[in-house]
C-alpha cells in the first residue's frame, strides 16, 4: 500500500523525461523524510528553512536540493545518529533501503548527512527508466545548524503527504533574513539566491533585521562589528552588491534549478531588473 502511495504521487507530476522523474523522486522522498520526522521530537528542537521549505509550504517553483534545519538553541551536544536510525526503519515501509551517509563530527557546527536509496525504482513504475543503465540513485541530504544565531521566529505546518505531520518551520521574514545574509555575503554567485529574491520581493515579504543583525554579526564580513541593519542599510548594501555581479554568470547558474517555461525569464536579470525589485522592500 506504502508503494502504491508513492506511486499516485509520483504519476501526479506528470514527468516527461528521465531527468524530470529523477528529481520527482528526491522531492517526494524529501517529503516522505520529513514526515517521519514528524513523528519523533525532532522538530520540538528544530526549524526547517531553506529552499526546500519554500517549495513545499509556500509553493516556490524552482528546484531546491537540501533538507536544511536549525536548532531552537544552540546545543552542541546535538546528534543526528538517533533521528537516522529512526529514518532507514520508518522508510522501510516505503520502499527504501536507505544508505545513510552520517557525516556529523564532534566540534562541527553544521550536522550533515546523506540519505541515499536506489531500490524503490525497482518497485515502482517509471516512464522514463534509463535505457541500458541502472535507475539514478535517489539522494537527500540533511543540513542542522547546531550553533544557529538568535533571534528566529517559528510558525507550525502540517503536511498532508504520505501522511499528516507537523513541522516546525521559520517564518517567512526569518526565511527571508537567511537569505538576505547569503545574497549580501555569499563569496560566489549563487543564482538561486536572485531568484529566491525575486520571489520574496514579489511577495512584498519583511525581512526579520534582529535575525539578520545576529546572523550578520555571527558570519561574514560584518562578523563582530554589531551592525544594526534596517531598510535603508540593506538597500544600500543590496545595491552595491547588484552592482557588481555578473548577471551572465548568474543566469547560467540557475538555469537547470528552473522550469523550462521560466527560462526566457532569465533574460531581463540585469543591473537594472533588481534594482527594480530592491525598490520593492517594504
Amino acid at each position: 500500500m506504502s508503494v502504491t502511495t508513492i506511486q499516485g504521487r509520483l504519476e501526479s507530476y506528470r514527468c516527461r523525461s528521465v531527468a524530470e522523474e529523477a528529481l520527482a523522486l528526491r522531492q517526494i522522498t524529501q517529503e516522505v523524510v520529513l514526515a517521519a520526522l514528524g513523528r519523533t521530537d525532532y522538530f520540538q528542537k528544530v526549524g526547517f528553512l531553506g529552499g526546500t521549505c519554500l517549495r513545499i509550504f509556500h509553493g516556490l517553483n524552482r528546484l531546491s536540493e537540501d533538507l536544511d534545519f536549525a536548532l531552537l538553541s544552540p546545543d552542541s551536544d546535538f546528534r543526528l545518529t538517533p533521528y537516522l536510525d529512526l529514518l532507514s526503519s520508518e522508510l522501510l515501509a516505503w520502499g527504501y533501503h536507505l544508505e545513510i551517509d552520517d557525516r556529523s563530527r564532534i566540534g562541527r557546527a553544521v550536522q550533515i548527512a546523506f540519505l541515499k536509496d536506489d531500490s524503490l525504482g525497482s518497485v515502482l513504475r517509471l516512464d522514463y527508466r534509463p535505457a541500458g543503465g541502472p535507475v539514478r540513485k535517489i539522494r537527500v541530504k540533511l543540513e542542522v545548524d547546531t550553533n544557529p544565531p538568535a533571534g528566529a521566529t517559528y510558525e507550525i505546518k502540517y503536511l498532508d503527504f504520505p501522511y499528516p505531520a507537523a513541522t516546525r518551520v521559520f517564518d517567512l521574514p526569518s526565511l527571508f533574513a537567511g537569505k538576505f545574509h547569503a545574497l549580501l555575503c555569499r563569496d560566489y554567485a549563487k543564482g538561486r539566491d536572485w531568484y529566491d529574491l525575486i520571489w520574496y520581493t514579489a511577495r512584498r515579504t519583511s525581512v526579520n533585521y534582529a535575525l539578520l543583525k545576529a546572523v550578520l554579526n555571527q558570519f561574514g564580513p560584518w562578523r563582530g562589528e554589531n551592525v544594526d541593519p534596517d531598510r535603508n542599510w540593506c538597500v544600500q548594501q543590496l545595491r552595491a552588491r547588484i552592482e557588481a555581479m555578473d548577471w551572465n554568470t548568474v543566469r547560467a547558474d540557475v538555469r537547470r534549478f528552473v522550469s523550462y517555461q521560466e527560462l526566457p525569464s532569465l533574460d531581463i536579470w540585469s543591473t537594472e531588473f533588481f534594482n527594480a525589485q530592491t525598490d520593492k522592500l517594504p
